[in-house]
Protein backbone atom coordinates (compact mmCIF):
# COMPACT_ATOMS: atom_id res chain seq x y z
CA UNK A 1 0.00 0.00 0.00
CA UNK A 2 1.26 3.63 -1.01
CA UNK A 3 1.46 5.96 2.31
CA UNK A 4 1.06 9.91 1.97
CA UNK A 5 4.52 11.80 2.00
CA UNK A 6 5.76 15.36 2.77
CA UNK A 7 9.03 16.96 3.25
CA UNK A 8 11.15 16.08 6.10
CA UNK A 9 11.92 20.11 6.93
CA UNK A 10 11.09 23.36 5.73
CA UNK A 11 12.59 23.91 1.72
CA UNK A 12 13.55 27.76 0.54
CA UNK A 13 13.90 29.13 -3.09
CA UNK A 14 15.17 32.29 -3.86
CA UNK A 15 14.26 34.09 -7.16
CA UNK A 16 12.29 36.43 -9.11
CA UNK A 17 8.80 36.72 -10.46
CA UNK A 18 9.28 36.00 -14.44
CA UNK A 19 6.26 38.86 -14.93
CA UNK A 20 6.75 41.53 -11.69
CA UNK A 21 10.60 40.88 -11.93
CA UNK A 22 10.48 41.22 -8.08
CA UNK A 23 12.64 39.26 -5.73
CA UNK A 24 10.85 36.31 -4.20
CA UNK A 25 11.00 33.73 -1.36
CA UNK A 26 8.86 30.64 -1.54
CA UNK A 27 9.35 28.65 1.44
CA UNK A 28 7.65 24.89 1.45
CA UNK A 29 6.68 23.92 4.72
CA UNK A 30 6.18 20.04 5.41
CA UNK A 31 2.07 19.62 6.30
CA UNK A 32 0.11 16.87 8.09
CA UNK A 33 -1.77 13.96 6.40
CA UNK A 34 -4.96 14.99 4.25
CA UNK A 35 -3.55 18.58 4.37
CA UNK A 36 -2.92 18.82 0.31
CA UNK A 37 -1.26 21.56 -1.28
CA UNK A 38 -1.84 24.75 0.15
CA UNK A 39 -0.90 28.26 -0.71
CA UNK A 40 -0.28 31.22 1.56
CA UNK A 41 1.12 34.89 1.16
CA UNK A 42 3.40 35.79 4.31
CA UNK A 43 3.34 39.51 3.01
CA UNK A 44 -0.33 39.32 3.49
CA UNK A 45 -0.66 37.25 6.63
CA UNK A 46 -3.33 35.32 4.52
CA UNK A 47 -5.10 31.96 5.60
CA UNK A 48 -3.71 29.01 3.47
CA UNK A 49 -6.11 28.03 0.66
CA UNK A 50 -6.54 24.57 -0.86
CA UNK A 51 -4.81 24.79 -4.22
CA UNK A 52 -7.73 23.38 -6.48
CA UNK A 53 -8.59 23.81 -9.88
CA UNK A 54 -11.91 25.68 -8.58
CA UNK A 55 -9.27 28.36 -7.24
CA UNK A 56 -7.87 29.31 -10.64
CA UNK A 57 -8.19 32.95 -11.40
CA UNK A 58 -6.22 32.94 -14.94
CA UNK A 59 -4.44 30.78 -17.02
CA UNK A 60 -2.93 33.16 -19.75
CA UNK A 61 1.28 32.61 -19.58
CA UNK A 62 0.64 30.70 -16.20
CA UNK A 63 -1.51 29.40 -13.93
CA UNK A 64 -2.48 31.64 -11.50
CA UNK A 65 -4.29 30.97 -8.29
CA UNK A 66 -6.82 33.57 -6.56
CA UNK A 67 -9.16 33.88 -3.26
CA UNK A 68 -9.86 34.71 0.01
CA UNK A 69 -8.20 38.32 -1.29
CA UNK A 70 -4.92 37.66 -2.69
CA UNK A 71 -3.29 35.72 -6.16
CA UNK A 72 -0.03 34.16 -6.75
CA UNK A 73 1.01 33.19 -10.61
CA UNK A 74 3.37 30.32 -12.01
CA UNK A 75 2.54 28.18 -9.66
CA UNK A 76 2.62 25.10 -11.91
CA UNK A 77 6.84 24.33 -11.88
CA UNK A 78 7.14 23.87 -7.96
CA UNK A 79 3.33 21.87 -8.02
CA UNK A 80 4.93 19.39 -10.65
CA UNK A 81 7.94 18.94 -8.78
CA UNK A 82 5.76 18.05 -6.10
CA UNK A 83 2.97 16.28 -7.78
CA UNK A 84 5.69 14.04 -9.60
CA UNK A 85 7.93 12.99 -6.82
CA UNK A 86 4.67 12.06 -4.89
CA UNK A 87 4.44 14.51 -2.54
CA UNK A 88 1.22 15.14 -0.74
CA UNK A 89 1.14 17.35 1.65
CA UNK A 90 2.59 20.52 1.67
CA UNK A 91 2.06 24.46 2.46
CA UNK A 92 3.49 26.79 -0.16
CA UNK A 93 4.03 30.11 1.80
CA UNK A 94 5.30 33.37 -0.80
CA UNK A 95 5.91 36.76 0.02
CA UNK A 96 4.40 38.03 -3.43
CA UNK A 97 2.07 37.73 -6.12
CA UNK A 98 4.29 35.11 -8.05
CA UNK A 99 6.43 32.52 -7.60
CA UNK A 100 10.08 32.58 -8.18
CA UNK A 101 10.62 31.65 -11.88
CA UNK A 102 13.98 29.94 -10.63
CA UNK A 103 15.69 28.45 -14.26
CA UNK A 104 12.54 28.35 -15.98
CA UNK A 105 12.27 24.76 -15.39
CA UNK A 106 11.53 22.56 -12.28
CA UNK A 107 14.69 20.56 -12.07
CA UNK A 108 15.45 23.25 -9.02
CA UNK A 109 12.03 22.87 -7.22
CA UNK A 110 12.85 19.00 -7.71
CA UNK A 111 16.22 18.94 -6.10
CA UNK A 112 15.83 21.24 -3.34
CA UNK A 113 12.74 18.77 -2.11
CA UNK A 114 15.03 15.94 -2.37
CA UNK A 115 17.71 17.53 -0.53
CA UNK A 116 15.01 17.98 2.51
CA UNK A 117 13.83 14.53 2.46
CA UNK A 118 10.80 12.97 1.99
CA UNK A 119 8.92 11.71 5.32
CA UNK A 120 6.33 9.02 4.45
CA UNK A 121 3.28 9.79 6.64
CA UNK A 122 1.07 7.23 8.53
CA UNK A 123 -1.42 7.36 6.18
CA UNK A 124 -2.98 5.38 3.23
CA UNK A 125 -2.74 7.53 -0.10
CA UNK A 126 -5.81 7.54 -2.21
CA UNK A 127 -5.85 7.83 -5.66
CA UNK A 128 -8.52 9.20 -8.40
CA UNK A 129 -8.61 5.97 -10.63
CA UNK A 130 -10.08 6.65 -13.99
CA UNK A 131 -12.36 4.72 -15.61
CA UNK A 132 -13.76 5.72 -18.15
CA UNK A 133 -12.46 8.85 -20.99
CA UNK A 134 -13.27 12.54 -20.29
CA UNK A 135 -12.15 14.74 -23.29
CA UNK A 136 -12.31 18.66 -23.25
CA UNK A 137 -11.81 20.24 -26.81
CA UNK A 138 -11.11 23.62 -28.34
CA UNK A 139 -11.05 23.56 -32.28
CA UNK A 140 -7.87 21.44 -32.97
CA UNK A 141 -7.26 21.92 -29.45
CA UNK A 142 -8.00 19.10 -26.73
CA UNK A 143 -6.83 17.25 -23.25
CA UNK A 144 -8.51 13.79 -22.34
CA UNK A 145 -8.00 11.39 -19.72
CA UNK A 146 -8.56 7.64 -20.08
CA UNK A 147 -8.27 4.83 -17.77
CA UNK A 148 -4.28 3.49 -17.56
CA UNK A 149 -3.01 1.58 -14.25
CA UNK A 150 0.17 4.28 -13.83
CA UNK A 151 0.06 7.93 -14.75
CA UNK A 152 1.11 8.58 -18.42
CA UNK A 153 1.24 11.48 -20.55
CA UNK A 154 0.97 11.63 -24.14
CA UNK A 155 1.52 14.93 -25.96
CA UNK A 156 2.11 17.28 -29.40
CA UNK A 157 2.24 20.63 -30.28
CA UNK A 158 2.70 21.75 -33.55
CA UNK A 159 4.68 25.57 -34.45
CA UNK A 160 4.98 26.93 -37.29
CA UNK A 161 8.74 28.29 -36.28
CA UNK A 162 11.42 26.28 -37.52
CA UNK A 163 13.17 25.82 -34.44
CA UNK A 164 10.05 23.90 -33.20
CA UNK A 165 7.64 22.83 -35.60
CA UNK A 166 5.88 19.55 -34.76
CA UNK A 167 6.49 17.75 -31.70
CA UNK A 168 5.70 14.59 -29.82
CA UNK A 169 6.00 12.67 -26.63
CA UNK A 170 4.75 9.84 -24.62
CA UNK A 171 6.05 9.35 -21.26
CA UNK A 172 5.43 7.47 -17.93
CA UNK A 173 5.47 9.85 -15.22
CA UNK A 174 7.26 8.53 -11.88
CA UNK A 175 10.29 10.53 -10.47
CA UNK A 176 13.11 9.09 -12.03
CA UNK A 177 11.48 9.63 -15.68
CA UNK A 178 10.21 13.11 -14.07
CA UNK A 179 13.62 14.31 -12.28
CA UNK A 180 16.08 13.14 -15.66
CA UNK A 181 13.71 13.92 -18.74
CA UNK A 182 11.16 16.35 -17.76
CA UNK A 183 11.97 18.66 -15.14
CA UNK A 184 14.92 20.66 -16.59
CA UNK A 185 12.75 21.65 -19.68
CA UNK A 186 12.51 25.40 -19.91
CA UNK A 187 9.91 27.78 -20.54
CA UNK A 188 10.08 29.87 -24.13
CA UNK A 189 9.32 32.56 -25.14
CA UNK A 190 9.96 34.81 -28.35
CA UNK A 191 11.51 37.87 -28.97
CA UNK A 192 8.72 39.42 -30.91
CA UNK A 193 6.32 39.34 -27.87
CA UNK A 194 8.41 40.45 -25.10
CA UNK A 195 7.61 44.48 -25.91
CA UNK A 196 4.15 44.15 -26.19
CA UNK A 197 3.90 41.77 -22.89
CA UNK A 198 5.99 44.62 -20.89
CA UNK A 199 4.07 46.86 -21.78
CA UNK A 200 1.39 44.86 -20.11
CA UNK A 201 3.68 44.62 -16.88
CA UNK A 202 4.31 41.32 -17.82
CA UNK A 203 7.80 39.24 -18.24
CA UNK A 204 9.70 41.78 -16.94
CA UNK A 205 11.81 39.53 -15.31
CA UNK A 206 12.24 37.25 -17.65
CA UNK A 207 15.19 36.40 -19.41
CA UNK A 208 17.84 33.94 -21.27
CA UNK A 209 18.35 33.16 -17.26
CA UNK A 210 15.05 31.65 -17.09
CA UNK A 211 13.50 31.02 -20.04
CA UNK A 212 14.20 29.63 -23.85
CA UNK A 213 13.89 32.51 -26.41
CA UNK A 214 13.47 32.46 -29.92
CA UNK A 215 13.48 35.27 -32.76
CA UNK A 216 11.61 34.09 -35.82
CA UNK A 217 14.03 31.87 -36.88
CA UNK A 218 15.88 30.14 -34.27
CA UNK A 219 16.73 29.93 -29.92
CA UNK A 220 18.72 32.62 -28.98
CA UNK A 221 20.10 30.83 -25.95
CA UNK A 222 24.03 30.77 -26.21
CA UNK A 223 24.04 27.70 -24.65
CA UNK A 224 20.93 26.08 -27.13
CA UNK A 225 18.77 23.56 -25.72
CA UNK A 226 18.83 21.02 -22.72
CA UNK A 227 16.97 18.44 -25.10
CA UNK A 228 16.37 18.50 -29.18
CA UNK A 229 12.62 18.31 -28.07
CA UNK A 230 12.70 20.87 -24.99
CA UNK A 231 9.48 22.23 -26.11
CA UNK A 232 7.45 19.69 -25.66
CA UNK A 233 8.94 18.43 -22.75
CA UNK A 234 8.48 21.78 -21.12
CA UNK A 235 4.66 21.15 -22.01
CA UNK A 236 4.44 18.10 -20.49
CA UNK A 237 6.01 19.74 -17.16
CA UNK A 238 2.87 22.06 -17.18
CA UNK A 239 0.84 19.56 -17.75
CA UNK A 240 1.70 17.80 -14.32
CA UNK A 241 2.11 20.54 -12.45
CA UNK A 242 -1.91 21.62 -13.82
CA UNK A 243 -3.18 17.87 -12.97
CA UNK A 244 -2.09 18.80 -9.37
CA UNK A 245 -4.70 21.26 -8.94
CA UNK A 246 -7.27 18.14 -8.54
CA UNK A 247 -6.22 17.96 -5.81
CA UNK A 248 -4.91 13.75 -5.36
CA UNK A 249 -2.98 11.70 -7.60
CA UNK A 250 -4.44 10.01 -10.73
CA UNK A 251 -4.28 6.90 -12.43
CA UNK A 252 -4.67 7.85 -15.90
CA UNK A 253 -3.50 8.33 -19.47
CA UNK A 254 -3.32 11.88 -20.26
CA UNK A 255 -3.41 12.72 -23.39
CA UNK A 256 -2.99 16.18 -24.99
CA UNK A 257 -2.84 18.37 -28.44
CA UNK A 258 -1.65 22.14 -28.45
CA UNK A 259 -3.84 22.22 -24.79
CA UNK A 260 -1.98 24.82 -21.97
CA UNK A 261 -3.32 25.63 -18.52
CA UNK A 262 -6.46 26.98 -19.64
CA UNK A 263 -7.47 23.70 -21.32
CA UNK A 264 -5.62 21.63 -18.50
CA UNK A 265 -7.82 23.73 -15.93
CA UNK A 266 -10.84 23.00 -17.79
CA UNK A 267 -9.89 19.54 -17.98
CA UNK A 268 -9.63 19.49 -14.64
CA UNK A 269 -12.76 20.87 -13.22
CA UNK A 270 -15.06 18.83 -15.82
CA UNK A 271 -13.12 15.61 -14.04
CA UNK A 272 -14.16 17.36 -10.65
CA UNK A 273 -17.84 17.29 -12.32
CA UNK A 274 -17.86 13.79 -13.65
CA UNK A 275 -17.69 11.89 -10.31
CA UNK A 276 -18.99 8.87 -11.96
CA UNK A 277 -16.04 8.42 -14.66
CA UNK A 278 -13.47 7.81 -11.79
CA UNK A 279 -13.88 6.07 -8.58
CA UNK A 280 -11.24 7.02 -5.12
CA UNK A 281 -9.14 4.53 -3.90
CA UNK A 282 -5.51 3.13 -2.21
CA UNK A 283 -3.98 0.70 -4.11
CA UNK A 284 -2.34 -2.21 -2.96
CA UNK A 285 1.32 -3.28 -4.71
Amino acid sequence: MSFQKTVSKVVEFNGVGVHKGEPTVLRVYPAPVNTGYQLKRSDLNSKPMPMLAGRVAATSMATTMGGDGFTVSTIEHALAAANALELDNLIFEVNGPEFPILDGSSIMFVEGFEDAGVLTQKQPKNYIVVKEKIEFQEGDKFASIEPYMGFKIEASIDFSHPAIGKQELSIEINPYNFKTQISKARTFGFLKDVEMLRARGLALGGSMENAIVLDNDQVLNPEGLRFSDEFIRHKILDAVGDIATLGQPIRGCLKLNKAGHDLMNKLVLTLNQKASSWTEQALVY
